[in-house]
């Protein structure tokens, strides 16, 4: 794909989330075809809003749900760049207008501890570079019509980041069943979403460890103080301003947020 038309897709969809529009497939619109462009359609808007100021504060993995990927009808997972505006703590009320079609997702959240930027990064090394799991929310959003996206699509709108909220009482990974975490998320009091652990490739830990990985090898790894959002352990569930997201996940505690 010539460098002229990955911008021309960036460019779309810089100004689609500016503006709080939505748009066509980029996948169809500029035939990016390939996860490879559709990464380079993404870092292109990360380094431009790293230009304007804005600073990193991690990495997502998405789609490690069967749910979430039945929902979007992709078979892998994928990743994004998280930036330090995205993330809020929980009982903050989240600004909507930041926001396009927004959904929410509960999750478990990771804090690196160690940079892990071994290119054949082990297990042993990767367990050692984490410091706390917390429970989180995602708060996702698409800058494509109507969430009918492709593979290619979400990764070029930069894995569909919006924004994130971490818990308050970090844990030891060694001290909760991370397999085994139960999920429930609830909008305004009513269960929208259940889940587990297990839903996220089988293990969270196993979805970080898969990110440590593809990040080292992109030359972008995972450094000491990182949130690493590790993927949604049930189905999305939409959400607009005035709803209350409460999350709890066994072992882990309640995280929750108010749209305005």
């Amino acid at each position: 794909m010539s460098p002229t038309v990955i911008q021309q897709a960036a460019d779309a969809l810089w100004h689609a989330r500016a503006t709080k529009t939505t748009i066509p497939r980029v996948s169809e619109t500029f035939g990016i075809s390939t996860a490879a462009d559709a990464y380079a359609v993404s870092a292109l808007n990360v380094a431009r809003a790293v230009a304007r100021g804005a600073k990193i504060s991690g990495k997502k993995i998405g789609l490690t749900s069967t749910a979430v990927q039945q929902q979007l009808g992709v078979d892998q997972p994928d990743y994004g760049v998280l930036l330090a505006n995205m993330e809020y703590l929980s009982g903050a009320t989240l600004p909507t207008g930041r926001l396009i079609q927004p959904k929410a997702e509960g999750e478990i959240a990771f804090v690196v501890g160690r940079d892990l930027p071994q290119e054949q990064l082990t297990w042993s090394q990767f367990l050692h570079g984490l410091e706390y799991a917390l429970p989180a929310i995602e708060i996702v959003d698409s800058a494509i019509n109507d969430w009918k996206i492709t593979l290619v699509d979400t990764v070029a709108d930069n894995a569909s980041c919006g924004m994130y909220v971490l818990g308050l009482e970090p844990r030891r990974i060694g001290d909760v069943d991370l397999a085994g975490a139960a999920l429930d998320l609830r909008k305004n009091g009513v269960t929208g979403a259940v889940g587990a652990g297990v839903a996220c490739l089988g293990n969270p830990l196993l979805a970080a460890y898969w990110l440590a990985k593809t990040m080292a090898a992109a030359g972008q790894p995972l450094l000491a103080g990182d949130v690493v959002m590790s993927g949604a352990l049930g189905p999305m569930v939409p959400i607009v301003a005035g709803d209350r997201i409460e999350v709890e996940i066994s072992g882990f505690g309640r995280v929750n947020c108010t749209l305005a």
